[in-house]
């Protein structure tokens, strides 16, 4: 596959994989953390802040793959 279209595909999945995570992130802390503390809150948000960061790493290495050479 052309590294422009692996970069085309994979800047599209990060950003769906972004805008599905904040929204499933925000609605188990709205179901789960209602009547919890305001540390709670910033310990969840912090984490979840963070925990994107894995599968997009695995997206961002699958883009910036060199494309394999084919070997007559």
């Amino acid at each position: 596959m052309p590294v422009r279209l692996k970069k085309l595909i994979g800047t599209f999945l990060l950003v769906a994989l972004v805008c599905v995570y904040a929204v499933v992130a925000t609605i188990f802390a709205v179901a789960l953390l209602g009547n919890s503390g305001p540390w709670v809150h910033l310990l969840y948000f912090f984490g979840t802040g963070f925990l994107w960061v894995v599968p997009a790493m695995f997206i961002i290495s699958w883009m910036e793959k060199a494309p394999k050479k084919n070997s007559p």
